[in-house]
């Protein structure tokens, strides 16, 4: 007699429930996609190398031999563009100073003086507003600085760095930099 009793009960409640409706959309949550950019860590380029005899387009010879104190007879130009690096030799093979010119992106300058002169070497920070580092050892000293996208790296077989800094801040006037 119960289940009598209970079944019609359960059509009543049934028929007493929320309508379902038909064909109507579920709303749904728009997942919005954020594009991810992902720029890759700059890369070094590679270091310049003498490739023709030339005259130094942002840094006198005559300047160089005063203030390196050497006599420079050959003066060679990498194919850098538009700004090459300048080898200054000795005599026939031996290079007495480099001076290495980047401009471009800032992290790619950052990279190049970092290099050049690594953590644990001395501040430099001449002219005004450039800032880096240098590091004198057995065989001569490295100067290099960075401001903006800018870098310069002078490399000479002198232990100075007082010579080595003369020559880049020539280097940056000469430039415009």
């Amino acid at each position: 007699m119960k289940r009598a009793l209970l079944l019609p009960l359960l059509g009543v409640l049934a028929a007493c429930g929320t309508p379902v409706a038909q064909n109507v959309p579920v709303p749904t949550t728009q997942v919005q996609q954020v594009p991810t950019t992902t720029s890759a860590a700059p890369a070094l380029p590679p270091a310049p190398q003498p490739a023709k005899d030339g005259t130094c387009p942002y840094l006198a010879t005559s300047f160089v031999a005063e203030a390196n104190g050497q006599r420079v007879p050959k003066v060679k130009l990498s194919t850098d563009e538009p700004h090459p690096a300048c080898f200054f030799y000795a005599n026939a093979t031996e290079i007495q100073l480099t001076v290495r010119v980047y401009v471009g992106d800032q992290r790619v300058a950052k990279l190049i003086v970092n290099d050049a002169a690594p953590d644990g070497s001395q501040p430099a920070n001449s002219p005004t507003g450039w800032s880096g580092g240098y590091v004198s050892n057995d065989s001569g000293v490295v100067y290099a600085v960075a401001k903006s996208d800018a870098a310069v790296v002078v490399t000479s077989n002198q232990k100075q760095s007082i010579k080595a800094r003369r020559i880049a801040e020539e280097a940056i006037k000469g430039l415009k930099l």
